[in-house]
């Protein structure tokens, strides 16, 4: 799956070099985190979603052949440093 949404994201985005994709998996299935630069968020995600809803469906789509329930995140930083700028913008500290 990783490797699907890799294909499909670098064939998007101006940068490719800084396509990321990670997979981990828990209790309610696969998650596959898409990390790409800032500058190429809106490429990914499109006009109101379509592209990322798109992604997803084709994701999905895979995903019944091994009957695995697959989740896509996009993300233009890891998410422990999208988590720590919140919290330190709301006046907190982690």
């Amino acid at each position: 799956m990783t490797n699907l949404v890799e294909m499909i994201a670098k064939a998007l985005v101006d940068r490719p070099q800084d396509v990321k994709v990670s997979e981990s998996t828990g209790d309610t299935g696969m998650l596959i985190t898409l990390q790409v630069s800032k500058d190429d968020m809106g490429k990914v995600i499109g006009k109101q979603g379509r592209i990322a809803r798109a992604l997803r469906t084709v994701v999905k789509a895979a995903a019944i052949k091994s009957n695995t329930k697959v989740t896509v995140d996009i993300v233009s930083e890891p998410q422990a440093e999208a988590a720590e700028t919140v919290t330190e913008e709301q006046g907190e500290t982690l």
